[in-house]
């Protein structure tokens, strides 16, 4: 039975130890944001292939209120066959197409090739000297790196030669929550977490749970490419493989943990998604052309600065998760918020992953609508004094460059610009009034605290940066017209008003 490893232990857990336990342990404790949330997408999945989840919006509320047992699961687990479960069966191997394993000695590689942070890019043209070293994996990171390729694998051309299966084999399509947020309602146990996510699936059809490629339902060749498949159900779309993926073992000595130095990895699955069934979650934006698309991760944003995006689907959405969020009543009692809402995206250059971005932001039903306000007021109090220090930087550069050229004012400019200064050390304050806010704290009050937060930093901040300069005319003049504009941003009736009270205490 595959292993995953849980936040405070110091050993690996079954899937099924996991279910036992589930009622006890905080959460699951992975090694980036993204394992995390492809191992709670498959716990979603058995949750449904085991017929464990509510019938309709009114059941999942007396669930969540009742902290309704998940004991179904794991007795259901341990009722299955376990060739259904063994990760290196020879015709069936979990989450995995055996149908690799005629090409397997030809075009494996290193473990590295399957951890999405390491891969680098997949294509085979090109040379990756770390795909060949073969470092083993143990069975339980190869088990959590694959279920992460599945729903996070980036696009591109695989590392394998289709010659034998078809030339589509080569040609990896986006996994379904790549280029999106997820968002994961995080309660105080992982049960309570597993039951607020759980949600009526339309028609009552939990569909097929994807043991292997080559078991349960027919699936595409890789001679052309086929259209994608409508999910059957929410057990089939949590648990969909979104890449062919071979592993393979290493002998392992008695009472030794079995490991993984060879991989392969082509195309998987495509999916035919609908968004009324298929994105339960999603925190819908609205696009220029009308269209609305789940909220995307953003290189440039942190995810902190789209806290309202969550808390106004919170308070407005009526369907899927957030529609039933809003109207339950927590059982839950003393400090904290109820629940937090748990974001997670994962940001790539091109066909190169480049790092994760996630978020975890206090929820309670009760103060939806305050949270709403303190998000995005706070966020439009960052952004007007970010804008502030970009126009002091450059109010200073200005005299100290009398004559550029013009493809050194990008240059110039970062050396009086304070904003990257800025944006990290926003985020500490802004999670603190949301907290504050949460637990049922005054939003005004709040605000005008994080606002002259905000603002002494920012002075602090401009300051530093103007201390490199000369301490000569030129030098003394940058740092005043930099330091008067940016007060005279402060006092604009054009700034928010808590940043304009803060100025006249």
């Amino acid at each position: 039975m595959p292993v995953i490893s849980l936040k405070g232990e110091a050993a690996d857990l079954s899937l099924v130890e996991v279910l036992q336990q589930a009622q006890e342990l905080s959460g699951l404790f992975c090694a980036t944001p993204g394992e995390g949330v492809a191992l709670f997408e498959y716990l979603l999945a058995l949750c449904y292939a085991s017929d464990t989840f509510p019938s309709s919006d009114e059941e999942w509320a007396h669930w969540v209120a009742q902290e309704h047992r998940l004991d179904e699961v794991e007795k259901w687990l341990v009722r299955e066959s376990a060739d259904d479960w063994d990760l290196f069966h020879a015709e069936r191997p979990l989450g995995q197409n055996s149908q690799l394993r005629q090409q397997f000695d030809e075009d494996a590689t290193g473990p590295a090739q399957l951890v999405i942070e390491r891969v680098g890019d997949y294509v085979q043209l090109f040379d990756h000297h770390h795909l060949e070293h073969p470092v083993p994996l143990s069975a339980a990171a190869a088990f959590r790196a694959l279920l992460t390729q599945h729903h996070y694998g980036l696009a591109g051309r695989a590392r394998i030669s289709g010659k034998m299966l078809g030339p589509k084999l080569t040609n990896l399509a986006a996994g379904r929550l790549q280029g999106r947020i997820r968002v994961v309602v995080q309660g105080r146990t992982l049960a309570d977490t597993l039951r607020l996510n759980l949600y009526p699936p339309a028609g009552g059809k939990v569909g097929h749970f994807n043991h292997s490629w080559n078991s349960g339902i027919s699936r595409r060749d890789f001679k052309t490419k086929p259209p994608g498949r409508p999910t059957s159900g929410p057990a089939d779309l949590h648990s969909s493989l979104g890449r062919s993926v071979l592993l393979g073992p290493v002998p392992a000595a008695e009472g030794r943990p079995v490991l993984v130095d060879r991989v392969l990895i082509g195309a998987g699955e495509l999916l035919d998604l609908d968004p009324g069934r298929d994105h339960d979650d999603a925190v819908l934006s609205r696009m220029l052309n009308g269209h609305r698309k789940p909220l995307w991760p953003s290189p440039t944003r942190a995810l902190w600065r789209e806290a309202h995006a969550l808390y106004t689907a919170a308070t407005r959405e009526t369907r899927g998760l957030f529609g039933r969020l809003r109207h339950l009543e927590f059982p839950y009692e003393g400090g904290g918020p109820p629940c937090v809402l748990w974001a997670v995206g994962l940001i790539a250059n091109k066909t190169v992953a480049a790092t994760w971005t996630e978020g975890h932001f206090p929820y309670a039903p009760s103060q939806g609508q305050e949270l709403c306000d303190a998000s995005r007021r706070g966020s439009e109090i960052a952004e007007y004094v970010a804008r502030a220090l970009e126009r002091a930087a450059y109010a200073a550069w200005k005299v100290a460059y009398p004559n550029p050229k013009p493809t050194d004012r990008k240059a110039q400019m970062a050396r009086f610009d304070a904003r990257r200064e800025l944006w990290p050390a926003a985020k500490e304050p802004f999670m603190r009034l949301l907290d504050e806010t949460a637990r049922g704290g005054d939003v005004d009050l709040g605000l005008r605290d994080y606002a002259g937060e905000l603002r002494a930093q920012a002075e602090e901040f401009l300051r530093n940066r103007l201390d490199a300069q000369q301490r000569d005319e030129k030098g003394m003049l940058a740092r005043a017209r930099a330091e008067q504009r940016f007060q005279a941003d402060m006092a604009d009736t054009k700034a928010p008003a808590e940043l304009r009270e803060e100025r006249q205490r």
